[in-house]
């Protein structure tokens, strides 16, 4: 199938490691132009030369008007802005009581006000030219609390009904609006929260933990031409572990 991203351009926040840079990965193999982000340091430019990055551009999601600095200057060093993958680090774990305040806070910036910040710098461009994809990546935790990490499940919900009213508002504009949700994937995060493919693999039906690459696959078709028709979806890419519909 030709998903039709041959000189698109895209970018992916928090692509240095992890489900990010597997996103970027696929990205740039399907031939689209793409730039890559995260907190920066020599760890963003190492991923961006072996990605085959078009650009990397060093931005801390958690700072006020940083997201939208950066889909700025993307936008403009790019020439334009065709697919937006907002992807953001997750918050601390903690039962309710253990969260501050100021985590709560750091929180809300980095998961949910970047990711406004981020797609109201990017629509203008993407509705003047007729075609645009929004990608978030979110959680199964947006739809299935976890055990421990109450302020990803509280703030993530959130963004799967924006992620429905924006999509009805853009569509008549050729821009889709989905959200992608990750179930437990072999990447640091998971190392991050001590959990390990033995203690988490047997509560999953596929038996394992999932690969990066194949989530990366979920998001690379949201973003593509043939997915022009999806759109308002929340989909998860967990193994089956989800138990609601």
């Amino acid at each position: 199938m030709d998903f039709g991203l041959k000189g698109r351009r895209a970018l992916v926040t928090g692509a240095s490691s992890g489900l990010g840079r597997a996103i970027a990965d696929t990205l740039v193999k399907e031939r689209a132009t793409v730039a890559v982000s995260s907190r920066g340091g020599e760890k963003l430019q190492k991923a961006a030369k072996e990605l085959g990055a078009a650009l990397a551009v060093p931005c801390d999601l958690t700072q006020a008007g940083a997201a939208r600095g950066l889909v700025r200057e993307v936008t403009q060093k790019l020439g334009g802005l065709d697919v937006l993958v907002v992807n953001a680090g997750g918050p601390p774990s903690g039962g309710f009581e253990a969260i501050t305040v100021e985590q709560w806070q750091t929180g809300f910036q980095s998961l949910w006000l970047a990711t406004v910040d981020a797609i109201q710098e990017a629509l203008p461009g993407m509705k003047a030219q007729g075609w645009g994809r929004i990608v978030l990546v979110t959680s199964t935790a947006a739809r299935e609390a976890m055990n421990n990490l109450t302020v990803s499940n509280g703030l993530r919900a959130g963004l799967l009904g924006l992620v429905k009213s924006l999509s009805n508002e853009v569509a008549p504009y050729g821009i889709t609006v989905n959200a992608a949700l990750p179930g437990y994937h072999a990447t640091d995060r998971m190392k991050d929260l001590g959990l390990s493919d033995e203690k988490v693999a047997p509560n999953i039906p596929a038996r394992r933990l999932g690969r990066p690459e194949e989530f990366a696959a979920l998001v690379t078709f949201l973003a593509s031409e043939p997915a022009a028709y999806i759109s308002g979806q929340s989909i998860a890419c967990d193994g089956g572990a989800l138990r609601g519909f």
